[in-house]
């Protein structure tokens, strides 16, 4: 088992234990929102697992192809059986990402069948291209710079000025993607009062960037005009 985390790489011994925070074997930062002692990779009962050992912040845990998605709470814990998973976790501003490489999985990816005639499965989340662009616009700075907090995001005006629409536009479209998420069960894509605005934003960017919804690679399509009428709306 190895750990991944800005170009550095930390081998845990069978049987051992890493502990990752403000301190322990990976000292990720000197950020005060951080638990000193975070997330815990442990190996017990023939499984490696990950641990959320601290009291307040918790981590989002997904496989390299963002298939399968979990949050992980304080005190709860995931097993790690694929060859490659990926933590992506806040606290206060800044946004954190490590991988864990596994050497044996466990898992094994079983191989989609041709598709076929029929019915849309429930849950997936079809997105025309001008929400893919929206989605992209709010999650530029992360993407293109590793360790980049979530108070990067932009705000509805500058998106919208990046991708040359009006803010009412850019907003209409903000809302049909979150009620797309929220019809799958995302939490934090409801508004409220109290500054909702920027916590949906942070939370929806979250959910993409953490699903491989959006990855640095799709960042050429902000340059990409519009060929659906329907994205015109």
């Amino acid at each position: 088992m190895t750990v991944e985390f800005a170009g550095e790489y930390f081998p845990i011994q069978p049987g051992g234990r890493f502990v990752v925070g403000r301190e322990g074997d990976l000292s990720i930062d000197d950020n005060l929102f951080l638990h000193r002692h975070f997330l815990e990779i442990a190996e017990s009962g023939g499984l490696w697992w990950l641990a959320n050992i601290g009291a307040r912040l918790q981590a989002t845990v997904t496989d390299a192809t963002g298939g399968v998605q979990a949050w992980l709470a304080p005190g709860a814990r995931l097993p790690l059986v694929f060859a490659t998973t990926s933590v992506v976790f806040s606290a206060g501003p800044t946004t954190y990402e490590f991988t864990i490489h596994s050497s044996e999985p466990t898992f094994r990816e079983t191989r989609r069948e041709r598709e076929v005639e029929g019915d849309s499965t429930i849950g997936e989340v079809p997105l025309t291209l001008s929400q893919k662009q929206l989605l992209l616009a709010l999650a530029e700075p992360l993407l293109r710079r590793d360790g980049t907090g979530m108070s990067a995001i932009p705000s509805s005006a500058d998106a919208a000025a990046r991708l040359g629409w009006t803010v009412t536009r850019f907003n209409r479209k903000l809302d049909n993607v979150c009620d797309k998420f929220d019809r799958i069960g995302v939490p934090g894509m409801r508004g409220g009062a109290g500054g909702s605005a920027t916590n949906r934003r942070a939370r929806l960017v979250e959910h993409v960037i953490a699903s491989r919804l959006v990855a640095k690679a799709d960042l050429t399509l902000l340059d990409v005009g519009e060929t659906d009428p329907a994205d015109a709306e």
